[in-house]
């Protein structure tokens, strides 16, 4: 089997020098998670990634790109040389889609991003072989690393493109360059960078600046914002999805566990099955169906896919946790938060049965639109939890404006709020985990499942 990268191609992408010639069947830039075999890529990031080039030889890579030789190292050691090494990873990145003959799909969107970018993965599986980013490999270095993987050979690849603050996606875009471009949805996250939805909505927009010129936008039909995104797609074709669009949610039903959906497209009507609860999981898989049928695969066939589509850890997982106080449902969705993503979050642990239990952390980056924004929540928490537990001191302005009786603790943060939450658990709770990443939300899941048997 050939290399993903021999050693003329990496030089060629790079335009750096080779100590000594390699070639690579991967690429890392963490030495404690690479195969043996990977070109381990020396970032300088929280810590300099030049400290661990010896470690990730020692572990197998075959060779290592660097800014300059450490002094610990063999004259002969296997090393590419560049002037930076983020600018090596983009620019390998940029190589890697130019060779490429995939299909390439790019989604980004305020909410749902991952969720849409593993179904259209799943969609797509039983019809190619496809490629797509780990987790949410969707930054300056997490898009560029997911192309340096992409197989030459690969039918589809699906790629996701996040941001937080302006200019961040059209650069990632252009060295996409997408065949289809989706946005999941304009909301208000971010919003304290980026200062009104508008602004929001024109980054989102940026994604269709890497949109090849025959490509196809596919555009949530609900949103207020569609006008401007179809001005934005220049010209370029545009599927709308959800709602009355063209790709539309004829028909929903749903309970605690999963979802019925009808819609069309390309004059077609069917019906499919969704592993997941919740309206806006649906809107997220027509995005998906609507991205398939424009890459040129058979929506319908892939959507059987969906009905074994389970929520990813931190955006919708359900578990079944045994603590000592009884069994509960646990959703994690722990991994990031926005006034959207909350509400639909509540809205499916208003379906559980039993109590139900939200556990809710800041929603950050909304900046002075922030304490009004978790405040408004007051109305969906108290029509869809029986109890309600916050941390942090955004979150306390939600607890303040709940009924007493729903209140069952505010803590300064997700740490103290764990025990509190655990002392009250009962037998037969559903409980929801939600925050944004910088509100560690995650600490109450990792609480409750050291207490599970």
């Amino acid at each position: 089997m050939s290399p993903l990268w021999t050693a003329e191609a990496l030089e060629s992408a790079t335009g750096g020098v080779m100590q000594a010639p390699f070639a690579a069947d991967g690429v890392a830039i963490d030495s404690r998670r690479l195969a043996p075999g990977d070109l381990f890529i020396a970032l300088r990031a929280a810590r300099d990634g030049h400290d661990f080039v010896r470690d990730a030889l020692r572990r197998g890579a075959a060779g290592a790109m660097v800014d300059h030789a450490p002094p610990d190292l063999p004259k002969d050691a296997p090393l590419l040389v560049v002037g930076d090494t983020l600018q090596g990873l983009t620019a390998l990145g940029a190589y890697g889609r130019v060779r490429a003959g995939a299909k390439i799909a790019a989604i980004t969107g305020s909410v749902g991003k991952t969720s849409t970018k593993e179904m259209l993965r799943a969609i797509l599986a039983g019809q190619t072989s496809v490629h797509a980013a780990e987790s949410s490999h969707n930054n300056h270095w997490g898009v560029p690393l997911t192309l340096a993987r992409l197989p030459p050979g690969a039918g589809a690849a699906v790629i996701e493109i996040g941001m937080n603050h302006a200019g961040e996606i059209a650069p990632l875009a252009r060295i996409t360059r997408p065949h289809v471009a989706i946005i999941t949805a304009i909301a208000p996250a971010h919003l304290g960078h980026l200062g009104s939805l508008e602004a929001i909505a024109r980054e989102k927009a940026t994604i269709m600046e890497g949109l090849l010129p025959d490509g196809v936008a596919i555009l949530p039909a609900d949103s207020a914002f569609l006008p401007q995104l179809r001005e934005w797609a220049g010209g370029r074709r545009v599927v709308t999805f959800g709602g009355a669009g063209d790709v539309p949610l004829l028909a929903f039903a749903g309970d605690a566990r999963a979802s019925a959906v009808t819609t069309v497209i390309g004059g077609r009507e069917f019906s499919f099955h969704l592993g997941l609860p919740g309206r806006h999981m649906a809107e997220n898989a027509l995005a998906a169906l609507a991205a398939a049928a424009a890459l040129g695969f058979d929506p319908a066939a892939g959507a059987a896919a969906l009905a074994g589509f389970a929520g990813l850890a931190g955006r919708g997982a359900r578990r079944q946790l045994h603590l000592p106080s009884g069994e509960i449902t646990l959703f994690d969705e722990s991994y990031n938060a926005s006034p959207a993503s909350v509400r639909a979050a509540l809205a499916v642990l208003g379906l559980q049965a039993g109590r139900r239990i939200a556990v809710l952390g800041d929603m950050l980056e909304l900046g002075d639109a922030g304490p009004a924004a978790h405040a408004a929540l007051a109305a969906e928490a108290a029509a869809s939890a029986d109890l309600v537990f916050t941390a942090g001191p955004l979150m306390a302005g939600l607890f303040a404006a709940i009924p007493a009786a729903l209140r069952g603790a505010q803590a300064p943060d997700s740490e103290a709020l764990a025990p509190l939450l655990l002392a009250r658990l009962r037998d037969g709770d559903a409980v929801l985990v939600k925050g944004s990443f910088g509100s560690r939300m995650s600490l109450v899941i990792d609480a409750l499942a050291r207490e599970a048997r």
